[in-house]
């Protein structure tokens, strides 16, 4: 039984003949940028342009949900528009024409693969249900558009974003035909940035974290919440001449077209020398510093969720942000030990009247059940094929949590109490035993308590070391005996006094021929005498304990534990 409530500089106009020699922008400059980090601008005016406005009213609306006004200012959608009157258009479709919701679901189908959930278990992450923007392997080839998608728009259900302009530049000028057999038509086309910055770090779009790449499929890549991004959008000017209803346009995606006979290659509508999409090497994430109140508050938020799904993925939002986020870390380790204890309460089905005395029983099925089947805590959710989540899937995100808050609190002995017994569980033999060990040099010799239940739950580390390894004549199996009879010594509490005996009892089962059944039965008698005055103790608990384990095997092989079996009801 564990015991108590145990992240100056001024700017610098850059000019365009300047860039130019260096490279950064060709062409002739509409409006040069200025220097940033990773690709961003720091604030300053950009002079504005029709391709600049274009761009920034394309991609609001686009966050906003407007599908009238994303597809009047989208290139693709006036294309297909113009083509299918078969001339020119004078003015846009009324705004209620399905064209728009046909444009829009075009438009929407890009980013859907961006929209597919690929964390499960206690890997899920915030938002736990509904849209979740995550850029992964496929982020280089998405659309510009993905990352103003109206999932993580200005309007619900996303928290905000927020459109600047950085600069621009022409570019050779893009082509398309309007016919098969039509000639092809010219449009000045300028290449416009515009920086993303995300307003909520809580449900901000994911991506992997950078410098990570894909070795294994067993190799869990860390993400981050992306904070900002620079993009680049291929705008038009002057398209009514060709006879579309507006004269400039946002080229996002290129039109659906089919080739003049099969095997050869389609055309490309329109054909241009650059496309809209992100930068790669502008992404920025949140960072612990940004925004630290509003993760502390997300982790108290989180402790009060009634599905653990839903603490879990907000917890892991804010670990994402912060690894090493105080709060965060108790709330989810603290919540993830307790949904082991209820997995191991509904596995045995004991009923216990006193809390203390459950969580002991519910730590000692899992202890028992470490050392043998281990089913449970080693076929995780996606290994089995599984629904739902599995207590191996706990465990296994229990265990590095833990490892991180016992670094950064250390002085909080319940974190170390955990993790040394989710080490044993997980059958880590050897952290099992050393968390233990230190916990016992650590604790001060008038801390009485906490230092016998530190030795007893080293004992527990080596008697289970010693079931699985099966080793005859192990130095664990006296080391764990030892360790219980000094943690008898200091307990003060009868359940401690109890458990003591009873480790003892159950660490001679490892001794050559049960070492001197006459002291093993002595254990038990005593473990009885001590377990008998335990608030809320009961037949079903003690049976429990007397008939679970290589220890049933043990009672019913010898005569001379008749008086021990006769203090257990029948069943």
């Amino acid at each position: 039984m564990i015991l108590g409530n145990l992240f100056h500089r001024r700017q610098t106009i850059v000019i365009a003949t300047l860039a130019v020699a260096l490279g950064a922008w060709a062409g002739t400059a509409e409006s040069a940028p200025a220097s940033g980090t990773k690709g961003h601008a720091k604030a300053g005016t950009v002079k504005t342009t029709p391709a600049i406005q274009t761009a920034i009213r394309y991609a609001e609306a686009l966050s906003q949900g407007d599908r009238v006004t994303a597809g009047q200012l989208d290139f693709a959608c006036q294309y297909r528009f113009v083509t299918a009157l078969q001339g020119k258009a004078k003015q846009f479709a009324p705004a209620g024409d399905a064209f728009y919701d046909a444009c829009w679901q075009t438009l929407t189908e890009a980013y859907a693969p961006m929209l597919k959930r690929s964390d499960i278990a206690m890997d899920i992450l915030w938002p736990s249900t509904g849209p979740l923007v995550f850029f992964g392997d496929d982020l280089p080839r998405a659309p510009a558009s993905a990352f103003v998608a109206d999932v993580v728009g200005i309007s619900p259900p996303g928290s905000g974003l927020h459109v600047r302009a950085l600069g621009s530049r022409t570019i050779p000028s893009g082509s398309f035909k309007l016919t098969r057999a039509g000639k092809v038509l010219a449009a000045p086309t300028t290449l416009v940035q515009l920086a993303i910055q995300y307003q909520d770090p809580l449900t901000s779009p994911v991506s992997y974290a950078a410098g990570h790449v894909k070795w294994t499929s067993t190799i869990k890549r860390p993400r981050r919440a992306l904070k900002s991004v620079t993009t680049q959008w291929v705008v038009f000017t002057g398209l009514k001449q060709h006879g579309f209803p507006g004269d400039t346009a946002v080229f996002n995606l290129p039109v659906a077209s089919q080739p003049e006979a099969p095997g050869m290659i389609a055309d490309k509508i329109p054909f241009t020398t650059e496309v809209s999409r992100v930068l790669p090497e502008s992404l920025a994430w949140w960072e612990p510093n940004d925004q630290p109140g509003v993760l502390t508050a997300a982790a108290a938020r989180a402790a009060i969720f009634p599905e653990l799904r839903d603490r879990v993925a907000l917890l892991n939002r804010v670990l994402i942000i912060d690894p090493q986020q105080p709060d965060a870390l108790t709330v989810l380790t603290r919540h993830l030990y307790s949904a082991l204890l209820f997995e191991a309460r509904g596995a045995h089905q004991v009923p216990a009247k006193d809390p203390a005395l459950g969580i002991v029983v519910d730590e000692f099925y899992w202890n028992i059940y470490a050392q043998g089947l281990r089913m449970d805590l080693s076929n995780a959710m996606e290994m089995g094929g599984l629904s739902q989540p599995t207590p191996a899937d706990l465990l296994y995100r229990l265990i590095p949590a833990l490892q991180t808050l016992t670094t950064i609190r250390p002085e909080q002995l319940d974190n170390r109490f955990r993790l040394g017994v989710a080490y044993r569980w997980n059958n880590d033999q050897i952290p099992m035993v050393e968390t233990f060990e230190a916990l016992v040099k650590d604790i001060p010799e008038n801390r009485k308590t906490p230092k016998a239940e530190a030795l007893l739950q080293l004992a527990w580390s080596r008697i289970n070391k010693v079931s699985w390894n099966r080793i005859l004549h192990d130095p664990e199996t006296p080391r764990a005996y030892a360790n219980a009879e000094a943690s008898l010594a200091y307990a003060e509490l009868p359940l401690d006094k109890f458990l003591a005996e009873y480790a003892m009892a159950y660490a001679m089962i490892f001794l050559p021929n049960y070492g001197d059944k006459t002291k093993m039965l002595h254990h038990l008698t005593e473990a009885k005498r001590w377990f008998d005055e335990v608030p809320g103790k009961s037949d079903e608990v003690w049976r429990y304990f007397l008939h679970t384990g290589l220890l049933k095997a043990v009672l019913d092989a010898d005569p001379i534990f008749a008086p021990i079996l006769a203090t257990t009801p029948p069943v």
